[in-house]
């Protein structure tokens, strides 16, 4: 904890401010913090803050005087560290100082201390210590300084413990401000690792072999710095992947920002992602940042980049080149760090051809594809993909979580989903809400498209024969693994990769499928 106390903040909070005002009013005395190491913190190139006696101001302007200083202030600041108690000592140089240390949870962060005074008990036997210091250090110019030992400030043992008092207020101002700023760091670093194990690879749903391969070229690029390009249609989760991409590198604790690109105008979009100044059009009331340098340091995800005209690619281009940028008015050049992941669900490269999207821009988006496979190309991900979002309704509305009937789950396998993941998504919302109190959820409550779309071969199968989701899921693979034996031209070890088994795995499969090239 020590390590993250920021001392020079302490001085600019009010109460502490007044405080030391008022020592240095009333008695002359100054205030200052040190470290755990007993190092002077909080004040200018390690110097004490405008001594406030002449005595004071020779010593700490003399190279060997100010030696003196540090030396006390560390001997009995660590010193310090055993008691929790107010302690009263003595300089090298004969004046004495006040120690209040700060802890928090018996850890010591340093201490808070009063110097630049004499006790009025002890006056005579610290003004002879004064004196010979002095002449010691600076010989017959001491002399002459030790005329002015009369000007340091003398306190009575009851000024000292009111000193102290006073001192007290000042650590309890730190103990409180030091635990505030702990708990909103440890609120960050739990937001932080919330949001990192929510968008980890592992925790991303899907056990697919299309899915599979994916996580693995996302665990191979997500910490470099290159451009990345995510391809696939509406609805399959590509900003979910962006987010991944960031939460997974070491831009993780910088900012995290979208932007999509075919969802506002041209113009305001540059004002978007450039910012703009004061007065460079109507209702610029005043400068803006844009989403370029909101995300200085970390990931800035631009969705539907293919949307964006022509005049808009090379601002991109120069900014992707570059770094620099011009925000909407200016005439000014910045600059900022990001790491772009931009992603589309258009045909790209067609729309280079066709003069629509800039060739060179493209390439420089182009560094790292990422393929996103539609929901109908990965089906077997379905019952994982519905048990997260039964599991989440019941969470979000405190409710059992419900279960899907076979026949309900064999309708939404036989569905090709157009919309992808979200449409499954929003389906399991309206399955929850039409299903009420019923714990199952039956086909009877889904949406008229999917009821409609649902194949009668698997479907009806299941149905007649009382077949369980086990069987329909086996159903389901033996189609999988059919299809891609016709796809590889029957080479099981090209289909056993594809599909991240051993070929041993698949060859039992196929057995228990009664998968033989020779009688399909």
């Amino acid at each position: 904890m020590a390590q993250s106390v920021k001392w020079e903040d302490f001085d600019k909070l009010l109460v502490i401010k007044r405080l030391r005002e008022l020592v240095g009013k009333w008695w002359k005395v100054q205030m200052h913090f040190t470290d755990e190491k007993g190092l002077l913190r909080g004040v200018p190139s390690g110097k004490f803050f405008n001594p406030l006696n002449p005595i004071s101001k020779a010593i700490a302007a003399d190279e060997k005087g100010f030696d003196a200083c540090m030396s006390t202030v560390k001997r009995l600041s660590v010193d310090a560290a055993v008691s929790i108690e107010p302690k009263v000592g003595r300089s090298d140089y004969g004046m004495s100082t006040l120690l209040v240390p700060i802890k928090i949870k018996n850890q010591y962060l340093g201490c808070v201390f009063a110097d630049g005074f004499i006790i009025d008990e002890t006056k005579s036997e610290q003004s002879v210590q004064i004196k010979n210091f002095l002449q010691r250090l600076l010989g017959k110019d001491g002399d002459e300084l030790a005329a002015k030992i009369g000007e340091i400030p003398v306190l009575t043992s009851k000024e000292v413990n009111y000193l102290q008092e006073l001192i007290r207020m000042v650590v309890e101002e730190i103990i409180l401000t030091q635990a505030s700023l702990s708990d909103e760091q440890k609120l960050v670093e739990k937001l932080r690792g919330d949001l990192g194990t929510r968008f980890g690879f592992d925790n991303m749903i899907g056990k697919s072999s299309e899915m599979q391969k994916l996580y693995r070229l996302l665990e191979r690029v997500a910490d470099s710095e290159a451009t990345i390009l995510i391809r696939g249609e509406n609805g399959t989760g590509k900003e979910l992947i962006a987010k991944a991409c960031h939460y997974n590198s070491k831009r993780k604790k910088a900012s995290f920002q979208v932007m999509n690109c075919g969802a506002v105008h041209e113009n305001l979009l540059e004002s978007e992602l450039f910012g703009h100044v004061k007065g460079s059009f109507t209702g610029a009331i005043k400068d803006k940042k844009g989403l370029f340098e909101a995300a200085d340091g970390g990931t800035l995800f631009l969705d539907e980049i293919g949307d964006t005209s022509p005049s808009m690619q090379v601002k991109l281009l120069r900014v992707l080149q570059d770094g620099t940028f011009t925000p909407v008015g200016s005439t000014e050049i910045r600059k900022a760090n990001v790491r772009v992941v931009a992603a589309t669900n258009r045909n790209l490269e067609e729309m280079v051809k066709d003069g629509r999207f800039r060739e060179d821009l493209y390439y420089r988006l182009n560094v790292i594809r990422l393929d996103v496979p539609a929901l109908r190309q990965r089906k077997e991900d379905i019952p994982l993909l519905m048990d997260f979002f039964l599991k989440r309704h019941a969470e979000e509305s405190k409710t059992p979580m419900k279960h899907i009937s076979k026949e309900c789950l064999q309708s939404l396998l036989n569905h090709d989903w157009p919309g992808n993941v979200r449409e499954l998504e929003n389906e399991a919302e309206r399955l929850c809400v039409l299903a009420g109190n019923d714990r199952e959820l039956e086909a009877s409550f889904l949406s008229q498209r999917i009821a409609q779309s649902s194949s009668l071969k698997s479907a009806t199968a299941a149905a007649h024969d009382g077949s369980d989701l086990k069987g329909s899921l086996e159903d389901l693979e033996r189609d999988l693994i059919l299809d891609g034996l016709k796809k590889h031209r029957w080479n099981k070890s090209q289909l056993a990769r594809e599909l991240g088994i051993s070929r041993a795995g698949l060859i039992n499969k196929v057995k228990k499928y009664g998968l033989d090239k020779r009688f399909i």
